[in-house]
């Protein structure tokens, strides 16, 4: 007789929030792929109108699942995970239905409707259990974003490519550029269903964590107004703690404003974060990009990347 995990809903305290990442640390430990992505991990401390924390444990205290709905956005998104020792126990079906009636059930408040959504839901690596668990779920994929990779040789170190006539590229400035920055990645972003929604409190999240650094995030500006907003942007990340010879370096999120589109700029930032993550040790480039991006994969792909994973997010017909 299968027994299913007692659920818990609401904010996480320091305490629940720490369990939660152990449970993903332990999935991505036996799965070879991390459960929840960035944005998740950031948010286990937010406790607002558009989100929802639901916890699944043993009677005994022990967190054995998590889902963290997210309604801000068109759609509502959910990533899921449940612990390796406690898989195909019923606790995944529990947790997702609680995530759909989230999602989909109308706010009785008098504030802005963040419910009635659809709910697509994250499977990270796209691997065959979590295809199985879609299929008799009845959800189908809706939306692929690949992970691309490329190896780097540390010893080079390329001469930063030429910058093109009328423009100047500079490093970002914390405090200073953030405004701007946050104006020209949305407009880059503007049909993204996550990045281009990117906040100011999001941005300052994100320079909070210990891979941020300024050195790696480039602006391309006009050079004849010191005043003016970026035109485009390379924002590079790579993760402390990475041994030497096997340390990889991610082209973050590249962006180019649509003014400024077809000249080559996305190539150009491109090879401006190569350069800088080469130089700064990285022996594997990686990134991240939308399956249906056809303009950037070819852009990725003529910088020499290639497939290395997929992620999959699953919706019901």
């Amino acid at each position: 007789m299968r027994i299913v995990a007692p659920i818990e809903i609401g904010p996480l305290d320091a305490e629940a929030q720490q369990a939660v990442r152990d449970l993903a640390a332990a999935a991505e430990t036996h799965d070879g792929v991390a459960p929840l992505s960035e944005q998740p991990l950031l948010n286990l401390g937010t406790d607002a109108e558009w989100i929802t924390h639901v916890v699944a444990h043993t009677k005994v205290g022990s967190t054995i699942g998590y889902v963290q709905i997210d309604r801000s956005g068109e759609t509502a998104s959910a990533e899921l995970v449940i612990h390796p020792e406690h898989r195909r126990a019923g606790h995944g079906r529990v947790l997702l239905r609680t995530a759909e009636r989230d999602a989909t059930l109308p706010s009785r408040s008098g504030e802005p409707d963040q419910h009635g959504k659809q709910l697509r839901v994250w499977a990270h690596g796209d691997l065959e259990a979590a295809r199985e668990f879609a299929r008799a779920s009845g959800l189908r994929a809706v939306r692929e974003l690949l992970f691309l990779a490329r190896p780097l040789e540390p010893a080079e170190t390329p001469e930063p490519p030429e910058v093109p006539a009328g423009y100047r590229l500079r490093t970002f400035r914390p405090g200073v550029d953030d405004d701007a920055w946050l104006r020209v990645n949305a407009r880059a972003f503007a049909t993204h269903p996550e990045q281009g929604r990117m906040t100011l409190d999001d941005l300052r999240a994100r320079q909070a964590e210990p891979w941020f650094d300024p050195e790696g995030f480039f602006l391309l500006v006009p050079d004849d107004r010191a005043d003016a907003d970026p035109v485009a942007f390379q924002w590079t990340k790579t993760e402390p703690g990475q041994p030497d010879g096997a340390r990889d370096g991610e082209i973050y999120v590249v962006g180019v404003d649509p003014d400024h589109q077809g000249k080559g700029l996305g190539r150009l930032m491109t090879a401006v974060g190569l350069t800088h993550l080469a130089r700064a040790g990285a022996t594997r480039a990686v990134l991240y990009v939308e399956g249906d991006n056809a303009p950037a994969l070819a852009t990725y792909e003529r910088a020499g990347f290639g497939r290395a994973a997929v992620h999959v997010q699953y919706a019901r017909a």
